[in-house]
């Protein structure tokens, strides 16, 4: 059995970490709310843009841009994955690795798969596996999130794309779907899968608040034309909108894990102290035992 002065230590040790746990999960809170503000912020934007180039694309056709045409064998592929650049938030980082890991099993498997990091969990991964890396993006996710980080990212994916460097690209991040769900979820971005899937987006015509419809974009000089430059600006957005997703996740998974940390200190705390008071109970005892023993022996 441990004496009193270990187990007051451990204690002493195990408390400290509950404050510094405790502490961890004030900066997640704080940071995670900055995050999902950002994130909150631009959907208004992304939905807009959505809004317009769905309009516009249901009046053009497939071959309005490269963007759009499938390569006839894919042999390159690029693979974005967004992670954190620190850790102790769970699973969070293990997840998106894994849905990695899956997909070079998977569809992937005989292609020539390079990676975009974004986050130094991920890179160290793909490092460590041997996995080529075209780029990386280290330091951005603990904080605001820059919108040049996406747009020059994927301007060069684009600029590989037509040269022919890279077949498809595929991006992977985290879906905030709320403060205990965060789902690895796995888009392609280029080949850009189809002009119908972007006019579903708007499922009708887009009405104002009164429930009226409003009149049709109109498009000057033309609909391909102004399709042949949205099309660029919408992969910037995908990739933003997944930074964004996969930052308030990181944030708000290292709340949560921080959260459990904290109560398991509580718990073991609680724990040490039983031990503590029958160590102290069983020592008293002991003394007493010894006490009447040797009053015992006086007597005889």
């Amino acid at each position: 059995m441990a004496t009193l002065k270990e187990v007051q230590s451990k204690i002493v040790s195990v408390k400290k970490t509950k404050q510094i746990t405790s502490a961890m999960k004030m900066v997640a809170t704080s940071r995670l709310r900055g995050s999902q503000n950002a994130m909150e912020a631009f959907k208004p934007y992304a939905s807009k843009f959505s809004e317009v180039l769905g309009s516009i694309a249901g009046k053009s056709g497939e071959d309005v841009s490269p963007l759009l045409i499938s390569k006839d064998e894919v042999k390159k592929v690029a693979v974005l994955l967004c992670t954190s650049d620190r850790g102790l938030c769970g699973g969070f980082n293990i997840n998106l690795i894994n849905k990695a890991v899956k997909m070079l099993k998977s569809e992937l498997q005989g292609k020539e798969v390079s990676f975009v990091c974004y986050g130094k969990k991920g890179r160290d991964w793909a490092k460590k596996q041997g996995n080529p890396i075209d780029a990386e993006y280290i330091g951005i996710m603990g904080g605001n999130v820059d919108f040049s980080v996406a747009s020059g990212s994927g301007q060069a994916l684009i600029d590989s794309f037509l040269e022919g460097d890279v077949d498809e690209v595929y991006l992977i991040y985290s879906d905030f779907q709320g403060m205990a769900k965060q789902i690895p979820t796995v888009k392609q971005i280029l080949p850009i899968p189809s002009l119908d899937e972007i006019v579903e987006q708007e499922d009708t015509a887009p009405v104002d608040d009164a429930g009226t419809f409003l009149p049709e974009h109109i498009c000057e000089p033309s609909s391909d034309a102004l399709l042949g430059k949205m099309l660029p600006k919408n992969i910037f957005i995908q990739i933003y909108d997944a930074l964004l997703q996969t930052s308030t996740s990181e944030h708000a998974a290292r709340m949560r894990a921080m959260e459990n940390a904290t109560k398991a200190c509580e718990d073991i705390v609680d724990e040490l102290q039983t031990i503590f008071n029958k160590t102290r109970q069983a020592g008293i005892t002991s003394d007493l035992m010894d006490i009447v023993g040797g009053a015992e022996a006086l007597k005889g």
